[in-house]
């Protein structure tokens, strides 16, 4: 049951998103904080560190997300989770999406603020460069995550 809700919430945040002119949405928890995007998980760079959302936030936890937290250690950035305010999207440094069908998609800008430079930030590009190598089975130290089909 509670999948069904889930993929439901997830649905109507994009449904909304949409209507209203925007590519995606931020869904924000019960306390008004942020959680989530219709699909995906969110991340926020600020002063070097990326922080996301923790997992009483009612963010999803799956393995896209504990990927990206791995990479983004073995970067050498500390990942700090936390709640995420929803106007620390605004200040943030650079904002990105994570999830299976995003892998990692750059935001520029929330509410029509830009954020940064408003184009993908150097650090989300590493994570994103990281990321797709390791995907395509360029990254040696990260191939026991990978099953290959014949």
């Amino acid at each position: 049951m509670n999948i069904l809700i889930d993929y439901l919430s997830s649905q109507l945040i994009k449904m909304e998103a949409l209507e209203n002119g925007y590519d995606e949405g931020i869904a924000l928890d019960y306390s008004g904080n942020v959680s989530e995007g219709s699909g995906e998980n969110l991340f926020v760079v600020s002063n070097g560190k990326i922080y996301s959302p923790q997992s009483g936030s009612s963010a999803f936890t799956g393995i896209t997300r504990d990927s990206v937290i791995t990479i983004v250690r073995d970067l050498g950035y500390e990942v700090v989770e936390e709640t995420i305010s929803r106007e620390s999207l605004y200040t943030a440094d650079e904002l990105f999406f994570s999830g299976t069908a995003a892998e990692i998609t750059p935001i520029a800008s929330v509410d029509k603020i830009k954020i940064g430079s408003g184009k993908r930030g150097p650090i989300t590009e590493k994570i994103q460069e990281i990321f797709f190598e390791m995907t395509e089975g360029k990254k040696l130290e990260y191939n026991s995550w990978l099953t290959y089909v014949k």
